[in-house]
């Protein structure tokens, strides 16, 4: 949304989230690092991250999450009441080697670690490009 000169960015699922850019493509970029930024420091602290709305519309852009902080996001959701230690027991992995894939600063699991994570989930790994 065009304002006072710039493009504002608000999120309505994270209400604590404001940027903007001089243009759309730069308002765009910047909510990027926004975003990414406030979902790896809420979820570091343990905050609740919200599911985002289905809204949708002429001033609407969808903003990509980063893998890695998307990774820390999706395994700590799938985990549920299960301890790490519980799951990385039955990924026959070290606790602190699990530790750091819920770890949006330190998550970097190969495809190999993601397939072998989803399978104790009962899930199934798919990528795709956008």
């Amino acid at each position: 949304m065009k304002e006072d000169d710039v493009f504002l960015v608000t999120f309505p699922d994270l209400e604590n989230v404001v940027t903007f850019g001089a243009t759309i493509e730069e308002a765009l970029l910047n909510a990027e690092d926004a975003l990414n930024g406030c979902l790896a420091s809420d979820f570091e602290r343990n905050f609740s991250i919200p599911e985002p709305s289905g809204i949708s519309g002429e001033d609407i852009h969808p903003i990509t999450v980063a893998p890695h902080v998307a990774v820390a996001i999706m395994l700590r959701k799938l985990r549920a009441d299960a301890s790490q230690a519980e799951i990385a027991r039955k990924l026959n992995i070290a606790y602190q080697v699990y530790q750091r894939l819920e770890n949006p600063r330190k998550a970097n699991p190969t495809l190999k670690t993601l397939e072998k994570i989803a399978r104790v989930f009962g899930k199934h790994v798919e990528l795709g490009f956008v």
